[in-house]
């Protein structure tokens, strides 16, 4: 049986700080206004969705309590809608699309909504705490670093320099804002307040003034962490190959923390046809793989050739290719891992120009694959994530 993605919704991103425009968005209404915006776009009978499964990483306080029920609660879909609410870090939107193919696939249900929301200006990152970083009988026998340190253990081991990552940052933001201005986000919805007045209507933190020599003058984020805490020391002892850690990642090649909610309608061949929906694409294959989490963050790679492999599929089978830009020599170093070119990864930009709202960016990239490759009269697509902890999750979508 196969699964479709009938549609993907995403909201704009807002810059996740006080001063952002959706900090007075709660994430519950983030993830409702989503889920009313397919409802209304596709006159959705909602009695037929049967689940919501929503990646949220900080399940705290306003992101406490279930989100993806109370969401669907507050959606009005009706009362007989459940929620679950899932985290496997950075890769939890895109987990959410693939637990709900899997559900389809297995003939378990037959309409899902599945997606992702985080408010990084309410919820701050780390605020639900943890051992895996914060627990020494945890961190230390495992090698375990934060996630700066293990970006530029990557620049480091694999030899990308300042200057290296940060032309791959400027690029970022060039195609983005090029992408913004022909109209691009087609499937991007202007977040509303209680009154229905726009709030945001473009992602918040593209930044078209960007120049090489205005990043060039950035400071270096981790370096004063790396050397204080010990981490570098840390991040030698497991790679003694390195000699040093080149702190080359700071806030202007790194991506943006930032609110926003997503959405994908994932369902069976039968649903569709009863609601009278049109498959856009179907999930092809779906793959996950852990990854030494001193390194953490060179999970993408393995993952997509396990992907491929499960679709019977090569690299060059694939006509674009979304790949979260946690960092820079993230993406870099799955590009060379790989053997894919930059002209086929990240053609609109990524994170670092438009942000990565951690539970729901794997659903954001899949929308905006998905409008791409309808826009060139493409067919295939790969989604691919870095996953803190060290793993990295892949999915493959193909058009209909």
């Amino acid at each position: 049986m196969e699964a479709y993605i009938y549609d993907a919704i995403r909201t704009v991103r807002g810059k996740g700080n006080k001063k952002g425009a959706l900090m007075g968005i709660t994430p519950t209404e983030l993830a409702a206004q989503v889920l009313v915006a397919l409802k209304d776009k596709h006159d959705l009978d909602t009695t037929l969705v049967e689940d919501v499964i929503l990646g949220c990483v900080g399940q705290v306080m306003d992101q406490g309590a279930n989100i993806a029920k109370t969401a669907a609660q507050h959606s009005g879909y009706g009362d007989h809608l459940c929620g679950v609410s899932l985290n496997r870090f950075c890769g939890s939107g895109l987990e959410s699309v693939n637990q709900a193919a899997a559900y389809v696939k297995s003939g378990f249900r037959q309409l899902i909504v599945a997606g992702g929301v985080e408010s990084m200006s309410r919820v701050k990152m780390g605020a639900d705490g943890g051992g895996m970083f914060m627990d020494p009988a945890v961190a230390i026998p495992g090698n375990i670093v934060p996630q700066g340190i293990s970006a530029d253990l990557i620049a480091t081991k694999y030899g990308y320099s300042r200057e290296a990552v940060d032309a791959f940052a400027y690029e970022s933001q060039m195609r983005a804002s090029q992408a913004e201005a022909a109209g691009k986000f087609a499937s991007r919805i202007a977040v509303k307040d209680i009154n229905g007045i726009d709030v945001l209507t473009t992602d918040e933190n593209i930044r078209p003034s960007t120049t090489a020599a205005g990043l060039s003058t950035l400071k270096p984020s981790f370096a004063m962490m790396g050397e204080m805490a010990g981490f570098d020391a840390v991040a030698i002892d497991k790679y003694p190959e390195v000699e040093a850690i080149d702190h080359v990642h700071h806030a202007g090649n790194s991506s943006a923390i930032v609110d926003g909610a997503a959405i994908a309608l994932i369902g069976n061949q039968e649903i569709g046809e009863a609601l009278g929906l049109k498959p856009r694409f179907k999930v092809r294959a779906a793959a996950i793989h852990g990854t030494d989490p001193t390194i953490m963050l060179v999970g993408p790679a393995p993952a997509s050739r396990k992907a491929l492999k499960q679709a019977g599929m090569e690299k060059t089978d694939i006509d674009l290719y979304e790949v979260n830009e946690a960092f820079a020599a993230v993406a870099m170093r799955f590009m060379d891992d790989l053997g894919v070119a930059h002209d086929k990864i990240n053609v609109n930009g990524g994170a670092i120009a438009m942000g990565h709202p951690l539970g729901a960016t794997g659903c954001m990239l899949t929308g905006t694959l998905m409008d791409e490759l309808e826009l060139r009269d493409l067919n295939t697509g790969l989604v691919t994530l870095c996953i803190g902890g060290g793993m990295g999750i892949a999915t493959i979508i193909e058009r209909v």
